[in-house]
Order: C-alpha cells, then sequence, then structure tokens
C-alpha cells in the first residue's frame, strides 16, 4: 500500500518544482514511510510514498514499460496480478520486477483503459504516457482506495489524501458549507463532493484521461442489481456452493504478500469467518487483533476471545477507554480529514496502531459483508415498516423494531406510542426512493439545530433544496426494495464513510493496509444477484453466510444477534480527564470566530454534558460533529501545518522525463 500525488499543467505554465513533489509526499509519509519516488517533467510530476509489501527488493516506483514510453504511480495491491502477468508474458510483454504495479502498466500498454475490467484489487493508479503526453487515472471499483484531486491556475492537482494538495501553494483550504448540510444528513458528503470548496472525490468505480488540457472522467464498472422477480432462481446448496468458492478464493489471493498479513477478529460473524477461512485453507501462521473497551455497553471482548481460542491464534488486544478516544480525536480527524458523526474510527486508529507496533503491515477484515449481505439494522427496519404500512392500524406490527434495536437503552421499555410515530414518520410512501434510509437522514439532520445563521444562509444560497440528494441509477425504481437499500448503503455509507475515515485513513494512519475480502467485486457481484430472502429472511440478518459459517464457526458466534460496532461518544470528551483542545474549541468565543455554529445552542450542550446530564442519540451526534468540524477548520483552514519536505537522508527515486534529462 502507498500513497501518490501528481500536478500536471492544463496549459503552458511554470515547470513543475521537484520541492513541491517532495513537499506532498511529506504530507503522505504516512501512508508509505519505506520508499519514495518522483517522476518529473516540465508539464507534470509524480510522486509516490511506499508501503513495501510485494518485491520489497525491487518494487520501488515509478517503474517504466521496456521502451519507457510509459511510467506509472500506484497505490494498491492487484490480487490475480500472477494470472494476469501469465497472460501478459505469453503476449510478448518483458517484466523487470515481480511487483503487481508493473503487472498494471503491461496490461495498460496492451488493452488501455479495458485494463481496468481485468483488475481484482484494490488501487488509485497513475501513468502517464510520453508519447501523447496523456495522463491516465483510476480508482478501484468500490473505492476502497481514496483519490481526490483539484483543477487550480490551469494545472490538475491530485493526492490520496487532501492534505497532499493543500500543500501544493496554489490550493487553499475552505470548509463548503453545502458539504457540512450533506454530513450532518448522511454521515458524509456525497461524491464528488468533499469538505472543502473545489475539491473533488475522485469517483469509485472511473478513470479520468487527461490529454491536450482536456479532461475526461468516464465510469468502467457500476453497482448494478437486476429488476424485483427477474433474477434465475436457483437453490440454496448452488448457491451456497459458489458462495463458498468465491469467499475462499477472495480470502486466499488476499493473503499474498512478501510481509506477514493479520486479522483483524471483532467477535462477530464477518471477521471471524475470514480468520476461520485462513485456518482451514492455508498453512498461514494467523494472528489477530481486536479492541476492547473499557464501557462494557460497547464491549464485545467475551466473544473476541472466545474466537481466539477456537481458531488457535495468536491474539492480541487493544484496550480503548473514554479517555483515550478523547485523547487521540486530533489525530484521528487529522487523517479523516473530514468531520465526522461518529467516534468509531478512534479506536479504529487505535488498534492499527497495535498491528504496527507488532511489526504487521497487512491485514484482513470483515468491512463490506453488512452492506452486501443486508446485515444492518436498517434494512430491517426498511421491511419492518413495509410489513407496517400494509396495514397501518396494526398495534403490533410497530412492536417488531423492539426486536431489531435491543442495544438502543429504553427503546424496548419505551412509549409505544412514541415508538410508532418515531418510525411512523412517512410510512405510506413506499415507493419513495430513499424509503430505507429516510428516518437516518431525517434524524440526523435534527444535528442541523447548531448550525449558525450565516451557515444556513450560505447552504440555501449554494443549493435550493438546501442538500443535495443522492443520485440514483437508471432502473432504480424496478429494483427489490432491499437492493435500493443496499445501494444507498454501500454508495454512501461505505464508500464515503466507512472505507474511508474508518478503514483506510485509520489503518494507513499507522502505516498499515487492510483487506477486505467480501469486497472482491465477484462476490460483491454474486450477492447483489442473490434472492433477497438469502440476505435478510424473516428478521435474519446475512442469513446465505449465517448458513456458509456454520461449517467453520461455533453455533453461538453464527447465532449471536448483530451488534453493530460503536464507540463512546460524550463520555470520551467530558470525562475525569480535562482536555483543554474540547473546552477551547467548545467554547463561545472560538465557535462565534469560526462561524459554523450557533455558540448559544452549543452551549446550551455544553452546559448540559457539565451537569453530568445524559445525551441522546441526536445530541451525541451533534457533539462529535461539531467538535470534529471545529478540529477540521483549525487544523487545515486557519493553522495548516506542514512537515519539513522529504530531504536527502529519504530514499527517494528521481527520474527526469527525457526533456528534462537531454536538457530540452
Amino acid at each position: 500500500m502507498c500513497g501518490i500525488v501528481g500536478i500536471l499543467n492544463l496549459a503552458e505554465g511554470a515547470p513543475i518544482q521537484e520541492p513541491i513533489l517532495r513537499q506532498m509526499l511529506a504530507m503522505i509519509r504516512h501512508r508509505g514511510p519505506d520508499q519514495f519516488g518522483i517522476y518529473l517533467e516540465e508539464q507534470v510530476g509524480l510522486g509516490n510514498a511506499r508501503l513495501s509489501i510485494i518485491d520489497l527488493k525491487h518494487g520501488q516506483q515509478p517503474i517504466p514499460n521496456e521502451d519507457e514510453t510509459l511510467w506509472i504511480m500506484f497505490n494498491g495491491e492487484i490480487f490475480n496480478d500472477p494470472d494476469l502477468r501469465q497472460e501478459l508474458l505469453q503476449r510478448g510483454h518483458r517484466f523487470a520486477t515481480n511487483c503487481d504495479t508493473e503487472t498494471i502498466l503491461h496490461a495498460y500498454e496492451e488493452y488501455g483503459p479495458n485494463c481496468l475490467r481485468k483488475l481484482n484489487g484494490q488501487f488509485v493508479i497513475a501513468i502517464w504516457d510520453t508519447r501523447d503526453r496523456s495522463l491516465f487515472l483510476a480508482r478501484d471499483r468500490l473505492g476502497v482506495r481514496p483519490l481526490f484531486y483539484t483543477v487550480a491556475d490551469n494545472a490538475l492537482i491530485f493526492g490520496s489524501e487532501i492534505k497532499a494538495i493543500l500543500a501544493e501553494p496554489r490550493v487553499r483550504a475552505e470548509l463548503d458549507p453545502v458539504a457540512l448540510n450533506q454530513i450532518f444528513t448522511f454521515w458524509s458528503t456525497l461524491s464528488p463532493g468533499t469538505s472543502f470548496r473545489g475539491i473533488r472525490d475522485f469517483p469509485p468505480g472511473h478513470f479520468m484521461l487527461v490529454r491536450a488540457g482536456r479532461i475526461s472522467l468516464n465510469p468502467y464498472w457500476k453497482l448494478e442489481f437486476p429488476a424485483e422477480n427477474t433474477a434465475v432462481v436457483r437453490s440454496k446448496q448452488e448457491y451456497l456452493d459458489e458462495f463458498r468458492s468465491l469467499l475462499v478464493d477472495a480470502t486466499k489471493i488476499r493473503l499474498r504478500a512478501d510481509v506477514p498479513v493479520g486479522a483483524y477478529l471483532s467477535g462477530g460473524l464477518d471477521s471471524s469467518t475470514t480468520a476461520a477461512i485462513i485456518r482451514n485453507y492455508t498453512s498461514n501462521r494467523l494472528d489477530t487483533f481486536s479492541i476492547s473497551f473499557s464501557d462494557p455497553n460497547y464491549d464485545e471482548s467475551d466473544y473476541q476471545k472466545q474466537m481466539a481460542r477456537f481458531l488457535g491464534t495468536d491474539h492480541q488486544v487493544v484496550y480503548a477507554s473514554h479517555a483515550d478516544i478523547g485523547r487521540i480525536f486530533p489525530e484521528v480527524i487529522w487523517h479523516t480529514e473530514a468531520p465526522i458523526l461518529r467516534t468509531s474510527p478512534a479506536p479504529m486508529f487505535l488498534l492499527s496502531r497495535l498491528v504496527r507496533d507488532r511489526n504487521f503491515k497487512v491485514v484482513l477484515t470483515g468491512e463490506g459483508a453488512d452492506e452486501v449481505l443486508a446485515g444492518y439494522d436498517i434494512f430491517k427496519e426498511a421491511k419492518v415498516r413495509r410489513f407496517w404500512a400494509r396495514r397501518p392500524d396494526s398495534k403490533l406490527r410497530p412492536a417488531l423494531f423492539n426486536r431489531i434495536y435491543p442495544w438502543i437503552s429504553g427503546l424496548a421499555t419505551g412509549n409505544p406510542a412514541y415508538l410508532a410515530a418515531f418510525f411512523g414518520m412517512g410510512l405510506a410512501d413506499t415507493e419513495a426512493l430513499d424509503y430505507s434510509h429516510s428516518i437516518r437522514w431525517r434524524t440526523t439532520s435534527r444535528t442541523k439545530r447548531f448550525f449558525s445563521q450565516e451557515t444556513v444562509q450560505a447552504i440555501h444560497a449554494a443549493t435550493a433544496e438546501g442538500a443535495a440528494a443522492p443520485s440514483y441509477p437508471s432502473g432504480f425504481e424496478d429494483w427489490d426494495p432491499l437492493h435500493q437499500a443496499e445501494y444507498l448503503e454501500i454508495t454512501i455509507f461505505l464508500s464515503q464513510y466507512l472505507l474511508s475515515s474508518q478503514s483506510d485513513r485509520m489503518g494507513m494512519a499507522n502505516s498499515v493496509e487492510g483487506r477486505f475480502p467480501f469486497l472482491d467485486y465477484r462476490v460483491v457481484e454474486f450477492c447483489n444477484h442473490l434472492p433477497p430472502t438469502l440476505k435478510l429472511r424473516g428478521l435474519t440478518e446475512k442469513y446465505l453466510l449465517k448458513e456458509l459459517a456454520r461449517e467453520w464457526l461455533p453455533a453461538e458466534i453464527c447465532d449471536r444477534p448483530k451488534q453493530p460496532f460503536r464507540a463512546p461518544i460524550h463520555r470520551s470528551f467530558f470525562n475525569d480527564e480535562k482536555l483543554d483542545y474540547v473546552q477551547e474549541l467548545l467554547s463561545p468565543a472560538v465557535i462565534a470566530s469560526t462561524g459554523l455554529f450557533d455558540p448559544a445552542v452549543v452551549g446550551q450542550l455544553t452546559a448540559k454534558l457539565e451537569r453530568g446530564l445524559p445525551l441522546g442519540e441526536t445530541d451525541d451526534m451533534a457533539l462529535v460533529g461539531v467538535l470534529s468540524t471545529q478540529l477540521v477548520a483549525r487544523q487545515f483552514v486557519t493553522n495548516f501545518t506542514k512537515p519539513a519536505p522529504l530531504a536527502a537522508a529519504d530514499d527517494v527515486k528521481v527520474v527526469l522525463g527525457k526533456r528534462l534529462a537531454t536538457g530540452r
């Protein structure tokens, strides 16, 4: 795993300067501290920070093709590299290394942009063609690896993280009120938006071709589901056999590395399954890592220990207290580069630090299973609401929500009238495209009462709707309701929040690469075409996965109720340990000077916390949202700090394009 940066002049302009590329790479040193590479011409400059995993000796970038007409910078892993390499060798290509980076380059040389359809991996690619002076950029299908870009002063500037782009002197950070409105509604921005004006998220499943100053952005893959009741139905055993074959292979190929590979073990079904596959289908040593919370409301360590004993792994645990989460939160936000409404990335940061400290660079995790196999409560909630909508006068059907959310304190003993009113909002509007997510988004939107009048006015000035709506693909209205819900969860929550703020960023903050068998595109496409009842049967989530996992796991793991991964919020910032940054950033004077939130409303919240009063879910989200936004404003807008550029002591490979090298 690595990070990339780049600058391309779209018109005649000042030559690209090597010191700027060195500064940009210094911003993402954590993504690849082992080696660095720079390719430089007057028109273009590319950079790479390398985390050495494959071909440790010969894989330093940039890497050329045979005649040095193509040069590549790459961030990621191609898991089907051996098969693709063999295909290219048979077509006459010659390789100088054993790394997958070179395989991509030859695949592009052979197939052009269509090479992306042959890649099974997680990646961001930059290829410079010296013959027609074109730049090719691409991102993996589901957005496992990040890429951002902007255009400033007739230059395309891009990087694996926004902080690298901000290191370019022509780019300045400015928080976008529309982005805040989206985050305080959907938990994330909607692609291609980011937290900053003018800086764009490179959409997953797309490639960009830049030639003669023109930028062309094109899709090469999209998330698709069959029209309702049109899928060819096979027997459950046939589905089970194909699923087993795909998931085992997806896990095994993600163990390819020239360094040790570990696995996260949460105690839930998904990570336990991938760990069990490693144990049952390979001879690899298996080290597992997990998080234990001091707060029993969030702790799953008993299940983790049970699975570690069952699998016989060398298991290691990081302990997360409320104070730990609050203490590291500013560093977490430096890596998310965006406001967040949950503290869940913080313990993931602590976990990846444990992995790094134990000298591991790669871990397998269970991300993606909940999205592609309907594991989240939101899928059950939508199903119950549709069931209730057929008999809106029923008193019994709303009680099913108690079964869905047993972990929400007081719900089961709450007022039935309140329960019905809360989940009954928009109950009859079952044809609405956002039916599955409307309650979540409406509830989250309550946090916007903390916005200042200036922020509200800026939002309405930018968009008549107040918040940009998600985009829906052609044919969406013909999909099964479960598939509609999965599409929204995958394209918004998974891609824009979970894989970004909670997975890639928290792992790479400590130079740890995550790999995700459930997000192998073959597994995703298979799951997308499963009958909905094999994913959500009644109120049993991930039904087919549970049936498969019984072959490898104890029944108590397969049958335990789904518990979402959460972390404490308000007690992380208001506890026995006073955090100076919390007191300062939430103070009326600093809230007013930032101008994004209403000091009086924020003051009411902090006064409540200082008196030790409990907070509801919405106020908890608002607290972390306000605090993280204040941190983003300070770290990236008013007090952006650049580390020293790469120096002579760093292992930097610099390649000058022929025009520079020959003095032309």
